[in-house]
């Protein structure tokens, strides 16, 4: 059994190591910068404008700074909770994310990860598992930033412990007050307006591949081995991480929505199927509410992510591998 952060290993840890109210030692504090937006851009093709051009973003805000990509703050986020997860075999989902309020560039970040709730799984073969539910928290230099929980499954170094807590799934659990993170002050006048109906769906077009996946993970902190060596997944491909492919999702929403401030959170999201390096997926998006709120609208989308297969255009079959939905300010 861990016993503090100090003793945490770089092979560590596994499901029986762990116990409710652990609090993980902490990975790198960073202040992001220009060239991580630059990256996250290069590796997403995030057309997010606000954090794209800081004149535009100045003249919406008052600020004198400049935005971090809103995808960008939360995928580091994730990666800064991920000395939790070294060992994951999968991330099952994640709940109740809520974005406080925008980061700017130069502002440093550091998260704290905690486990709420532990349940043992089923087997697979001789090895023991369990469900680890992680309460998240990411604050800057200038108060809160990120507040949610995400659900690992990990393997045991031996014996299921026998823990039967309530860890729920990616719907369960109180929503958050989205309305509170609204920069209300912002003037959203030179964004594009909306067109979008309600309950309508749009397909991007512009299919993407997964490439640079190492290059995400290595940014941000990700720490989780399926993610750097085939040899450590049960598919015998290094495996994609879950927050790459909701962040080419993010990068489809900003094609399709060109008003798009800045992303308040995500509510219920699935990874139903893997992803790996060279994967062609494409994305389609339904509005389900637009509400107004300061100078702007609350925007509730349900996305979706396929991975197509198939040798040629004919013979293409798009298999689903993520369920995500996102709460958005736009003009």
């Amino acid at each position: 059994m861990i016993d503090s952060p100090e003793t945490l290993a770089l092979d560590e840890p596994y499901y029986d190591d762990l116990s409710v109210g652990y609090v993980f030692p902490r990975l790198p504090a960073t202040a992001l910068g220009r060239s991580d937006n630059l990256q996250y851009r290069m590796i997403t093709g995030s057309e997010h404008r606000l954090s794209a051009d800081a004149s535009l973003y100045r003249a919406a805000s008052g600020s004198n700074g400049e935005l971090a990509n809103p995808g960008l703050v939360l995928q580091l986020s994730i990666g800064q909770s991920t000395s939790a997860t070294r060992k994951a075999i999968a991330n099952l989902f994640y709940r109740g994310v809520l974005v406080q309020r925008p980061v700017e560039l130069g502002e440093r970040i550091e998260t704290t990860t905690t486990v709420l709730a532990m349940s043992d799984s089923r087997p697979k073969g001789n090895l023991n598992r369990g469900k680890v539910l992680l309460g998240i928290q990411t604050v800057g230099d200038n108060g809160p930033i990120a507040d949610y929980q995400r659900c690992a499954l990990l393997p045991c170094r031996g014996d299921a412990p026998g823990h039967s807590d309530d860890v729920g799934s990616a719907s369960s659990g109180t929503a958050p007050d989205y309305s509170s993170a609204i920069p209300e002050h912002w003037d959203l006048t030179s964004l594009a307006p909306l067109e979008w109906a309600i309950d309508e769906t749009k397909s991007d077009i512009m299919w993407d591949h997964i490439d640079m996946a190492p290059a995400l993970a290595r940014m941000t902190f990700n720490q989780a081995i399926v993610h750097r060596s085939r040899f450590a997944s049960s598919y015998g491909r290094r495996l994609v991480y879950g927050g790459h492919v909701i962040a080419l999702a993010e990068a489809s929403l900003t094609r399709l929505l060109p008003g798009l401030a800045t992303i308040v959170g995500w509510g219920e999201t699935n990874h139903v199927g893997p992803a790996f390096e060279g994967d062609t997926l494409r994305f389609s998006h339904t509005l389900h509410s637009a509400d107004a709120v300061g100078r702007g609208q609350i925007l509730r989308m349900r996305s979706v992510g396929y991975r197509l297969t198939g040798e040629a255009i004919e013979e293409i079959q798009a298999v689903p591998i993520l369920e995500w939905d996102s709460v958005l300010y736009h003009r």
